[in-house]
């Protein structure tokens, strides 16, 4: 091998176990040691380390005060990113379950503590209808979609009980907890991303679209979620 398949080789080696690293720090929202990374990734504490500290420098993890690495501010934009391809890849199905549904569908991503709208479908089969704009939010845990949002986080011991029902049946069912008089069915996604938080979700005036939607409805984020 020449010196500069060598080089190739092992640089290669490098990203795969700095990507690797990233990829077991994000998935542990407790965080991890050094120490742990370095059995996951079968090599020396102190490549381990440098692995780490060379992520930290471009906020993919941050350290914190306990000594455990966990993900950092730099992953933000790399789940933006992913959630735009999401997003453009489930705009047709949004679109479609709209207009068969007749009802608003929307496609709910968190962001830190709040439920935020990436992309809202109205449908074109029925002439009146709740609607609300892309970038509308509110908190997570409150509305349908945010406590579909709230189920893909680790249980609580002093979690609502929608939430630990909502986790239970795989969706969430609410009415006027946003909008008054709206009826609201949504079910989290479960993407190829664990550390990307989003969910479907319906808004209707009518008691009957919501409760006939819920099959329908999970269907659509079983398509969504592999698309993604």
């Amino acid at each position: 091998m020449s010196d500069k398949q060598a080089g190739k080789a092992v640089g290669s080696q490098t990203l795969s176990r700095g990507l690797r690293a990233l990829e077991l720090v994000a998935a542990q929202p407790q965080g991890l040691a050094v120490q742990d990374v370095a059995e996951h990734l079968g090599v020396h504490r102190t490549i381990a380390y440098r692995t780490l500290v060379t992520l930290a420098e471009h906020h993919l993890v941050v350290r914190s005060s306990d000594g455990r690495y966990r993900a950092g501010s730099g992953t933000v934009t790399l789940a933006r990113g992913y959630a735009a391809g999401v997003r453009e890849a489930a705009l047709p199905v949004l679109r479609r379950t709209a207009d068969e549904i007749g009802a608003t569908v929307a496609l709910i991503a968190a962001e830190g503590d709040e439920a935020v709208a990436v992309a809202v479908v109205e449908p074109r089969s029925v002439d009146y209808h709740i609607g609300y704009r892309v970038g509308s939010r509110h908190p997570v845990g409150i509305g349908a979609a945010g406590i579909a949002l709230a189920t893909l986080r680790l249980p609580a011991p002093a979690e609502p009980a929608e939430v630990t029902q909502a986790r239970e049946q795989g969706y969430a069912r609410t009415f006027g907890q946003i909008e008054p008089g709206a009826h609201g069915v949504a079910v989290p996604l479960h993407t190829a991303d664990p550390a990307l938080h989003m969910c479907v979700n319906l808004i209707t005036s009518r008691e009957d679209v919501a409760d006939a939607s819920v099959a329908a409805m999970r269907a659509v984020a079983k398509e969504i979620s592999a698309l993604g």
